[in-house]
This record gives structure tokens, C-alpha cells and sequence, in this order.
């Protein structure tokens, strides 16, 4: 029997290696297409988006108004188009054990459904059965438990049938409004201040993939 019918994962930095290799990329580029400047290193970027937040953060650091995100959100497509991050090694054993077994795997992300998807289908990994991206209202994107109260009455589960694993405060933030458990996925990166704070909030925590996975499913 699984542990958790329903896999409920972050995308970027949890199942595919993304961050480092388009997101910050494409932070750096918008800023410099918008006339603006920034200091901000590729650690800095992972502490923003780990608090306040990425939104919150151009709010209050780049004075973004909505129509400097329109155009931010178009750079940073163009971005993700030119390049397919990879999957963290043992992601993908995590998820095709999830699947063969009977269970489901959903998306909760900031990144965009087809995108998600694209990624999915590029390092062949099972599609995912529900996604909720960055596509949703503003006020219903994660770290608003909305994606997981949607998925438990699409799928008819309930909170502890669900696991959500994440790389950041959001996730974790949203998995504890629904009452639903957490997983810390902390492979990504070795920032301490956030490694400490998911140890403190978290009973869950697992520096790689296959550690996950053992958990999960067993030996």
C-alpha cells in the first residue's frame, strides 16, 4: 500500500533543475531589457523566492507595477522556451514508482501548465494528472491552499492521503493551511538560513531524492 495515494510536487528545484539554469538567467535578463539594475546573485534569488517571496520581492525591490509584470512574465517565457531543465536524479524513480504502484502525482507550481508539461514529456517522466500553475488567479496561486482543497474534491481525497513536497516556504506555508503533510525537498541548494528553517518547520526533510524515495516506498 502507498504511503501517500497522491504525490503532490513543486516543480522548479524539486523535480527539475531549473532555477540556476533559466529562472535566474531570466530575472538578470528582464531587469536589464527594463532599464533597471540589480545586485542580486544567484543565492540572493533562492532566498527571495524563498522569502517574501518572488512577487512580493519585485514589488517592493523593482517597484513592479502590473504592467512590469506583463512584460517581466513574456522575458522570462521567452526564457523557458529556449531550454528544457533537467530532472534531479531519483526524481524521476520517485515519480515512476508513484505511478506503477497505483498512486497519482499532481503539480502545484509557479511555473506555467505547459511548460510543466513540456518538461514532463522531455525527460519522460508519467504526465501528471492535475497542474495548477502560474496561470491561476493571483489570489488562488500557491501559497493559497485553493490547488490542494481542488485536487482532494477532484480526486475525492482527503488531507493526510496527500503529500506535498517543496523546495520552499509557499509550498510549506500552503500544505500546513490545508492541513495537508509536507515534505521539505532541500536538493537544490546548500543556503543555510533556509535549510535551518525547513529542519525547524518541517519533520520531513531530505537532502536527496533517493532518501525521498526510500521513505516513500521502502528499500
Amino acid at each position: 500500500m502507498l504511503r501517500f495515494p497522491c504525490l503532490v510536487l513543486d516543480h522548479d528545484d524539486t523535480v527539475v533543475n531549473s532555477t540556476a539554469t533559466i529562472h535566474y538567467p531570466a530575472y538578470l535578463e528582464a531587469i536589464r531589457r527594463m532599464g533597471r539594475t540589480t545586485d542580486l546573485t544567484l543565492e540572493g534569488y533562492f532566498r527571495v523566492n524563498f522569502d517574501p517571496g518572488f512577487v512580493r520581492f519585485m514589488q517592493e525591490r523593482h517597484e513592479f507595477t502590473d504592467e512590469d509584470f506583463a512584460q517581466e512574465y513574456e522575458i522570462w517565457q521567452e526564457c523557458v522556451r529556449r531550454t528544457v531543465p533537467k530532472v534531479y536524479p531519483g526524481m524521476d524513480a520517485v515519480i515512476r514508482r508513484q505511478v506503477a504502484e497505483g498512486g497519482t502525482v499532481c503539480v502545484v507550481s509557479h511555473s506555467v501548465d505547459v511548460n510543466i508539461r513540456r518538461d514532463y514529456r522531455e525527460n519522460g517522466l508519467p504526465e501528471p494528472t492535475l497542474i495548477y500553475g502560474w496561470e491561476q488567479p493571483r489570489e488562488l496561486r500557491k501559497p493559497s491552499p485553493h490547488p490542494l482543497y481542488e485536487i482532494m474534491r477532484q480526486l475525492k481525497l482527503q488531507p493526510q492521503e496527500l503529500l506535498v513536497v517543496d523546495d520552499l516556504k509557499p509550498g510549506l506555508d500552503m500544505a500546513t493551511a490545508a492541513g495537508v503533510p509536507f515534505a521539505a525537498a532541500l536538493w537544490a541548494h546548500r543556503i543555510p538560513e533556509i535549510h535551518a528553517h525547513m529542519h525547524r518547520a518541517c519533520e520531513n526533510c531530505f537532502n536527496t531524492p533517493r532518501q525521498l524515495e526510500t521513505w516513500l516506498f521502502g528499500a
